[in-house]
């Protein structure tokens, strides 16, 4: 599988599962934990791809950087989702 294929299948994967889980969230929460965790997942593939568009090594190293920031943010965010007993 190419680097791109790989980078795909992250994506399809994380962001629509993410999508999913989020769209039974109560409607209180669609400007808060909601929107919150769809910016972050949606943020780590989005970063990846800026990064490897500038074609430099290092901002590609940065970007990756930053979509590390995002995964924890989105885990930090999953474990409080839990939490309130809005996720299994």
């Amino acid at each position: 599988m190419t680097e791109n294929g790989i980078f795909r299948l992250f994506t399809s994967l994380s962001c629509l599962n993410i999508y999913r889980i989020t769209v039974k969230f109560p409607k209180e929460e669609r400007y808060g934990l909601t929107s919150q965790i769809r910016r972050s997942v949606v943020s780590v593939p989005s970063n990846i791809a800026e990064g490897y568009g500038r074609k430099t090594t290092l901002d590609y190293i940065r970007m990756l950087y930053i979509s590390y920031g995002s995964v924890c943010e989105l885990e930090t965010q999953i474990l409080l989702a839990g939490d309130l007993d809005l996720i299994e």
